[in-house]
């Protein structure tokens, strides 16, 4: 922890790029929360439950090879201020949800938010190896995946509450707020000159970056790899926990919070454990860490509170799979095609957890039960301990 504090301390851009992923990533789950609470009140079907958690991935298949050009070709700084201030208004805009028949008008603000929210993370993610040696950046990223966790955590368990005792509209405006305060944050930023490529043709650039991952099939397996976190695309499967196998329990806004908030602090709390042992070597027993953990919730979730100690055991691993892959494909990946790679990178990500939610509610429709789903989930990264293997084998990493 002492490392983390002394990065942040010294490093004043990385200070205000986390202060403010803290302050939205915070904001961002009550509106997640309200969102499946809203459509559980407004007694939802199973489809709509199922395109709402589908369409927080669907906008960065489609998006991310743009966005790779994008990012690669415009200065950071102003574009990152400008995604935001579109995320924020689409946040807004959730306040005017109240009835089944704007359904369709919640999916776009759901695609609106997720596509600029996206594209601004890339940004940063692209923007850090600029500011940071590699030593740092594997620091960093391990410091997004907490911060990411620890305001899940918070997020969740107090939207849920703060649902249960004022109301879904007051989340959004709520998350509105918090979204104001982190653009004047934005605005401190003070990045160093960085030379983008701005004469080059889209397509040109586009084609470039697909050669470039072509002819670097470690870049490729990274990718892969890196996707497997995708399968914890939990959304939509806990949202049919909360409608069907635990509803006479709680309300759903509590339901959805508290179970988000118990798999959140372990995402918080296994980086912090698990970083000084972290390594190439290792890797390979994180992916069957997240496989006995994901099999362990799929156990226990017959019961409401011994699932909360199973989805706990679920997300010990996943946030330092997450970091961990990441920063191996960005040190593997020329400076020059930071944006394209990661944009293309998201795009397989995304993918993933975008099947992932669908097969989640057609398999419930089809009567499979949510224990054997939350298991074949599971099962999956069984598959990709031996996959990096693999790869680790063959390129002796």
């Amino acid at each position: 922890m002492i490392k983390y504090l002394a990065l942040l301390r010294y490093n004043r851009n990385l200070r205000i790029l986390t202060s403010i992923q803290m302050i939205c990533y915070f904001g961002m789950w009550f509106s997640h929360t309200g969102i499946f609470t809203l459509l559980i009140d407004l007694k939802a079907p199973v489809w709509a439950l199922t395109l709402a958690a589908t369409m927080a991935f669907i906008p960065n298949v489609f998006l991310a090879p743009i966005n790779g050009i994008i990012i690669d070709k415009f200065n950071p700084k102003p574009m990152m201020i400008f995604l935001m201030f579109i995320e924020t208004v689409s946040v807004l805009m959730l306040v005017f949800i109240d009835d089944l028949s704007l359904l369709w008008f919640l999916f776009v603000l759901i695609f609106v938010r997720m596509g600029v929210g996206v594209t601004y993370f890339q940004t940063e993610m692209s923007l850090l190896p600029n500011l940071l040696s590699k030593k740092n950046l594997k620091l960093a990223n391990e410091i997004h995946s907490i911060i990411w966790a620890a305001s899940y955590t918070a997020g969740m368990g107090i939207a849920g509450v703060f649902i249960h005792c004022f109301g879904v509209k007051e989340a959004f405006l709520f998350d509105f707020a918090l979204y104001i305060f982190g653009m004047f944050l934005l605005t401190k930023l003070n990045i160093p000159n960085i030379v983008k490529t701005k004469t080059q043709k889209a397509f040109l650039m586009m084609k470039e970056g697909l050669k470039y991952i072509k002819n670097n099939p470690l870049i490729v397996h990274l990718i892969l790899l890196h996707s497997f976190v995708g399968i914890t695309a939990y959304d939509n499967l806990i949202a049919l926990m909360a409608s069907y196998q635990y509803k006479e329990i709680l309300s759903a806004s509590l339901i959805i919070g508290f179970m988000n908030m118990a798999r959140a602090l372990s995402l918080v709390v296994g980086p912090i454990m698990l970083s000084k042992f972290i390594n190439t070597k290792t890797l390979f027993w994180l992916f069957i860490g997240e496989f006995l953990g994901i099999g362990l919730w799929a156990i226990l979730q017959f019961n409401y509170y011994l699932g909360l100690i199973g989805l706990i055991a679920a997300g010990f691993c996943t946030s330092s799979l997450w970091s961990f892959t990441f920063t191996m494909l960005q040190n593997s990946c020329d400076k020059k095609f930071y944006g394209r790679v990661i944009a293309y990178k998201d795009m397989v990500y995304f993918i993933i957890s975008a099947f992932v939610s669908l097969a989640i509610g057609a398999a419930y429709e089809l009567g499979i039960s949510l224990m054997a789903i939350t298991f074949s989930m599971g099962s999956a990264f069984l598959i990709g301990a031996f996959y990096y293997k693999f790869v680790y084998e063959k390129y002796k990493l």
